[in-house]
């Protein structure tokens, strides 16, 4: 193993090697202008050891490795998609990652558990992103990025690391969670809960294919959990112990409703007829979320937001979020993605950054939305949409296809304003082109209605359509990067782990694409492109 010296818990290269230098003895069979050859020869300059103090405050300490080599190791195993077990065989073996690293040919590498060490410690401290923003300060450093000024925006659908659960899982899990955590919780299910052996991880030992023994269990284990919540006793709950209270109450109601012809109160419950909201899909991974990416395309896990340059090839920020709720539609993340931009921008986008809310922040920020409107949906196949209508804001009417008008009204909660033409689609010749309403069209006056009809006129310019065809795909091209090599899954449980994992995935394409542009460090320490 590299030595170490105590400098608080935060570990410094000795001087001596185990073995020969690689990087100095076996440099040409690195192979040039690779992220391996250049962490081998800038490492130390790219991750300096003071921008980890930080991370290691303790002033007791003990020998640990340097977390630059740490650093140059998280970001090679990002950039290949490695566990840690095969990160570390990496180490051993390849002469690559060693140079690149800083070790010595006989030099064992390490345990595996000081990746997870390291990530735990970037994780509690005030910049877990850290690598990727000084990844993101070397490309501001080069200029790259000056007189760029486009962002393609995009998200991608990154499936979770578990397993997704059925009803009877989950219910069995949470039970057996709250039985771990909760003191006193076992006493309170020997005598309560009865549908099931508890220690036993396994699903119940019932004939699956019979109807009424399915539903006989749910009702059973519904029952248990809600016995278990009733009875616990009331005390002061660590944070593990009202996480696992709280996610028994929950998965005990999101899939299941009374029984035909009961209130519950009997004890009767089966899988409920629908699907809950923002529904927890696993108790392993309780922030893993089904996802609709589109109307045929489902997945399991967590979205993947990114903004992109698309004539450099590199990531301005990304982020990850839960798979689920309006706080992480795209429209929703974008702003946050732009948050750290200096200039006007050209922000390019599908029809799920086509909002009038994130069209009027840009605007208000500046940028310009070169944004793919959402198209426009008719209450009848074939027949008029709200495009077809005449909507004047400022004289507060709205004028049918068939020449009658009707007043806006007020202003409800949201925003929008309705403009009611019932007793006018009496007898009108157009009603079964309008609606299939008895009462007669109702029209939604969306807030930014002017906002969303000027960009639906601008997309149908030829120049509009020419800017979004040549600069958009290269985003398209960017995602697929994000998940090669099978980075589509992610390595880690909740979205907070993950987050960081997708930074240094990010990051460290980043690198790789600033080493084929030639980056380089000059003599008086600048970063530059050859």
């Amino acid at each position: 193993m590299l030595a170490g010296s105590v400098v608080g818990m935060q570990g410094e290269r000795a001087a001596e090697l185990v073995g020969p230098d690689v990087w100095e003895t076996c440099r040409e069979l690195i192979p040039a202008g690779s992220v391996f050859a250049f962490l081998a020869e800038h490492r130390e300059a790219l991750f300096p050891a003071g921008m980890f103090a930080d991370m290691y405050p303790s002033p007791n300490g003990r020998p640990s490795l340097p977390p630059q080599v740490l650093a140059a190791t998280v970001v090679l195993q990002a950039l290949e998609g490695l566990s840690d077990f095969e990160t570390v065989q990496e180490l051993r073996c390849d002469l690559r990652w060693k140079a690149a690293c800083g070790l010595g040919l006989l030099d064992a590498g390490f345990d595996p558990s000081l990746l997870t060490y390291f990530r735990r410690r970037l994780g509690r401290s005030g910049d877990p992103n850290r690598l990727f923003a000084k990844v993101r300060q070397v490309v501001a450093a080069t200029g790259v990025l000056r007189g760029k000024h486009r962002r393609a925006l995009d998200s991608v659908v990154l499936d979770d690391a578990v397993a997704t659960q059925d009803t009877v899982t989950q219910l069995i899990a949470a039970v057996r969670r709250v039985i771990r955590e909760v003191p006193g919780a076992a006493e309170v299910a020997g005598r309560w809960c009865t549908a099931h052996d508890y220690g036993d991880p396994g699903k119940p030992k019932i004939a699956w294919d019979d109807e009424a023994a399915r539903a006989a269990l749910v009702s059973a284990l519904v029952t248990d959990a809600l016995n278990l919540l009733g009875h616990l006793p009331r005390q002061r709950l660590s944070e593990q112990a009202a996480n696992a209270v709280g996610l028994l109450a929950l998965v005990a109601g999101q899939d299941v409703e009374p029984a035909e012809g009961s209130d519950g109160a009997d004890g009767r419950w089966r899988i409920a007829r629908r699907t809950a909201p923002d529904r927890v899909i696993s108790t392993v991974d309780p922030e893993a979320r089904h996802i609709h990416k589109n109307r045929t395309r489902h997945q399991d896990g967590f979205k993947g937001h990114v903004s992109f340059e698309p004539e450099t090839g590199l990531f301005t920020a990304v982020a990850l979020a839960g798979g689920s709720g309006a706080a992480n539609h795209e429209a929703a993340v974008a702003p946050g993605l732009l948050a750290g931009e200096q200039e006007q921008l050209t922000i390019l986008g599908d029809t799920a950054y086509g909002t009038g809310e994130l069209r009027a922040q840009l605007q208000a920020s500046g940028h310009t939305p070169v944004i793919k409107p959402p198209p426009l949906r008719p209450a009848i196949p074939g027949g008029f949409t709200i495009g077809d209508f005449t909507i004047d804001s400022e004289a507060g009417t709205v004028t049918c296809p068939a020449g009658h008008t009707a007043a806006l009204g007020r202003r409800h909660a949201d925003g929008a304003r309705l403009a009611q033409f019932k007793a006018l689609c009496q007898g009108c010749p157009l009603r079964q082109r309008c609606t299939t309403s008895k009462t007669g069209r109702v029209l939604r006056v969306h807030p930014q209605y002017a906002l969303l009809a000027a960009a639906r006129r601008a997309a149908a310019d030829p120049a509009w359509q020419a800017e979004y065809r040549r600069w958009r795909p290269p985003v398209e091209r960017a995602i697929a990067w994000l998940v090669s090599g099978g980075n589509r899954r992610v390595p880690y449980r909740g979205i907070t782990k993950n987050n960081t994992w997708l930074h240094h995935r990010a990051a460290a394409l980043n690198l790789r694409r600033l080493v084929n542009l030639g980056l380089t460090r000059t003599s008086d320490g600048t970063w530059a492109l050859a």
